[in-house]
């Protein structure tokens, strides 16, 4: 997926231990896993290193709510339980963690920065120097820089360079996509990680990881959405040349269409839940109206027997809800100005795109075809986490691969006056920054 490939000399890459946690409003999952230096695949060809993963652990997710933080102490509690069963299965401690972020408010804008050369050769100074006055460029008030992604750099009048150093001119420019998102939301993400004694050794958005795990190359360089159906949220990044060129969210997810079974057939959460996975589509079908479910009031003893329900009333909650939820999405994408990159193709990610008939309700309502994703090249997973909704946690991992030319949150650059926490928000590893 990466645009700009790391060092191609082998020799020069560094074998590492990346560790992830995966803070969603259903699950919270952290993932320890080697990088080794890999050869090139046809199938993937912007993968540096190859993902071995050797320890995880995920949790019920407590305390978030639509990706946020609404209690501290139960979320930190889910976040130490995590992380600990993925340290006792590694072997080894953690100390930091890249992160991922679905609330917020996620904006994309774009952003354009000139520097003088003087007509000496592009070194690494320049493209950070570049990069950083565009990223700037598009700070606002109470809001946070989670990711700086050059488009493409210009030198003089030439447009279009994929990697100006080394090269000779005297205006070096860059194109780039700034993502933005709420600072609040995103420091209490923070401070409850540090409570459980960890630091942020980066933040993501989820839908960016989610693309990087589930879309092959193809799809990145010929333009492709990737719509990531959480729990709590429901986050979309379009992908164009092998680059992220817009991402946003929606505090919708799968819990919702839950809350409204709970609602509509006076059940349990858990109850609507079950129903729901073991009954529930989106697309209508034969014998509906005969077929009932069984479902059990709140309040009646388990041993009522419950009421009959036919499936066809609880598919018309779920239909309801799953439409209205898609419908955002494709008026998103089409206010967005980039919808008409991603092409024709559609990509599903999250515990949400399980759901019986949703890809089809999907390419109804997009107009465009839909498949469900799933983690891409990643060894040692187990079975259970092979599905879309490991698709983020999985795309956290790849993502220091993609990460060359970031600033947003680089410390020593602008991130410390980006984030207004002055301090460990956002801190690059330095074995991440020297190997990749």
């Amino acid at each position: 997926m990466s645009w700009l490939g790391g060092n191609s000399d082998n020799s020069a890459k560094r074998s590492g231990i990346v560790s992830v946690l995966d803070i969603g409003s259903h699950k919270i999952c952290c993932i320890i896993a080697k990088l080794k230096p890999r050869e090139e695949s046809q199938l993937l060809r912007g993968r540096t290193h190859r993902v071995q993963v050797i320890g995880i652990g995920h949790q019920k997710s407590r305390g978030v709510k639509s990706g946020v933080i609404v209690d501290l102490d139960r979320a930190e509690q889910a976040i130490r339980l995590a992380v600990d069963a993925a340290e006792r299965m590694a072997g080894l401690t953690i100390d930091s963690l890249i992160v991922n972020v679905s609330a917020g408010r996620l904006k994309s804008d774009a952003a354009t920065a000139t520097v003088n050369l003087g007509g000496h050769e592009t070194d690494e100074a320049d493209v950070r120097r570049v990069l950083e006055a565009g990223a700037r460029q598009a700070l606002r008030h109470e809001r946070q820089v989670l990711h700086t992604l050059p488009v493409g750099f210009l030198l003089d009048t030439e447009r279009g360079i994929q990697d100006p150093r080394g090269m000779v001119g005297d205006v070096l420019g860059v194109d780039m996509h700034v993502l933005t998102a709420d600072t609040a939301p995103l420091r209490n993400l923070e401070l409850c990680i540090n409570r459980a004694h960890l630091s942020v050794e980066r933040m993501v958005a989820t839908p960016y990881a989610s693309g990087l795990s589930a879309l092959v190359d193809d799809e990145g360089e010929m333009g492709a959405a990737c719509i990531d159906i959480g729990a709590g949220t429901t986050s979309m990044s379009v992908f164009f040349s092998g680059k992220m060129v817009y991402a946003s969210s929606i505090p919708i997810g799968g819990a919702h269409v839950t809350m409204d079974l709970a609602r509509g057939l006076s059940t349990a959460m858990d109850d609507a839940e079950r129903m729901k996975v073991m009954h529930g589509t989106v697309m209508p079908a034969a014998g509906d109206d005969r077929d009932l479910v069984t479902v059990q009031p709140i309040g009646s003893e388990a041993d009522d027997g419950g009421m009959q329900v036919p499936r066809a009333a609880m598919n018309r909650i779920i239909r309801a809800r799953v439409e209205e939820t898609l419908e955002i999405v494709r008026d998103r994408l089409n206010q967005s100005g980039s919808g008409h990159l991603a092409g024709k193709r559609v990509v599903l990610t999250g515990g949400g795109a399980q759901l019986q008939g949703l890809a089809e309700a999907a390419r109804r309502i997009l107009g465009r075809n839909v498949r469900v994703g799933r983690p891409l090249g990643v060894a040692g997973l187990p079975e259970a986490a092979k599905g879309p909704a490991f698709a983020a946690a999985v795309g956290l991992m790849i993502y220091p691969q993609v990460a060359e030319f970031e600033v947003g949150q680089v410390a020593g650059g602008v991130s410390h006056r980006l984030t207004g926490t002055g301090g460990r928000f956002g801190r690059v590893g330095q074995w991440l920054r020297q190997s990749f």
